[in-house]
């Protein structure tokens, strides 16, 4: 492992922390006060759709559990909670089931 410097470490930290403020800056305090238009927020609409398989997709397909290696249960589970969410319309029923699917193939498979 190699050492960084210090001045490096602090640098990087300062950049990151302007940047963050900067990019929340600009919604909060700069376009707050502004209605959005209707394309924007129709668009803002698919945002929480967007961001839950973007998590979890790296979990499913290359699982640290498995040093990268996709497996059986996991694959399984994922399929089970799209058809169920899918079936279903219900998000509660979907998650459930995939976990218990998950649990249950990783308990008898080993």
């Amino acid at each position: 492992m190699t050492h960084i410097d210090t001045t490096t470490i602090w640098i990087i930290i300062l950049g990151l922390a302007v940047g963050s403020f900067a990019l929340r800056f600009t919604f909060i305090g700069i376009v707050g006060d502004r209605p959005m238009p209707a394309w924007l927020l129709r668009h803002l609409r698919y945002t929480a759709v967007a961001i839950v398989p973007a998590l979890i997709a790296p979990l499913v397909v290359w699982p640290t559990a498995t040093e990268g290696q996709p497996d059986v249960p996991r694959m399984t589970a994922a399929a089970v909670t799209l058809a169920v969410g899918i079936v279903t319309k219900n998000v509660i029923a979907a998650i459930f089931s995939g976990a218990a699917t998950l649990y249950g193939l990783l308990y008898l498979l080993g």
